[in-house]
């Protein structure tokens, strides 16, 4: 493929074309190649992540021996899909279908782990005796610096791969933008992007998720 086409606008383009021309009877065509390999890498890894997200609800329903605040853990993977194109968008970066969909599955392990942090400490002050209100607003404020630290120093470590650095250490030399680490650039984009969307809208979304799920058990 040439440098700035990319494989799924160009499928996208011929699969168009030839339907509207006039093939003959019997005539049928495929797309192999880069086109294909990329279509097999886009089953495997949505299996794998269809996979990645069951396994999670289970343990997370065994643990908490709750569906609703299972959920509410999940949810944080809705929000950090966000994050990954808006990561995508700042660096101009198209989603790809491996590294992009890689930073998918891996962020997924990454930004339930905020939600179960502050799920658990809920569930903790809520057996102490405090009311579901002042609970989570209690949780909010313990666990507000622990998980914006964890985040940011998350998303600092892959500023390097996200802003293309690279070090030759034979050399000492600094290169931004080396073709060593393109390679690099979408996946570190999306797990930061979407980690820092995710950590802010969770600590905004699930306590007011935690309420209303009290309020509709009361109700």
């Amino acid at each position: 493929m040439a440098p700035g086409f990319l494989v799924n606008d160009q499928v996208i383009a011929l699969t168009t074309a030839l339907a509207e021309a006039e093939l003959p009877d019997g005539v049928e065509f495929s797309f192999a190649g880069e086109a294909e390999d990329q279509q097999e890498s886009m089953i495997f890894l949505a299996s794998a992540f269809a996979a990645a997200i069951f396994l999670m609800f289970v343990i997370l329903v065994l643990q908490f021996n709750n569906f609703f605040q299972a959920f509410v853990v999940m949810s944080a993977i809705i929000f950090s899909i966000a994050g990954v194109l808006l990561g995508l968008i700042i660096t101009g970066r198209p989603f790809g279908v491996v590294m992009g969909g890689i930073g998918v599955i891996a962020l997924a392990g990454i930004v339930v782990n905020n939600n179960i942090v502050l799920i658990d400490t809920y569930n903790d002050l809520k057996k102490l005796g405090q009311s579901p209100l002042e609970a989570a607003l209690r949780t909010g404020a313990q666990r507000l610096r622990p998980v914006i630290l964890t985040s940011v120093t998350t998303a600092l470590g892959l500023m390097p791969m996200v802003i293309g650095l690279n070090l030759n250490f034979f050399t000492r030399e600094i290169v931004y933008g080396a073709p060593s680490t393109q390679w690099w650039t979408e996946l570190s984009s999306a797990i930061a992007g979407g980690l820092v969307v995710a950590t802010v809208l969770t600590l905004v979304v699930t306590p007011a998720m935690l309420m209303l799920g009290e309020k509709r058990r009361q109700g």
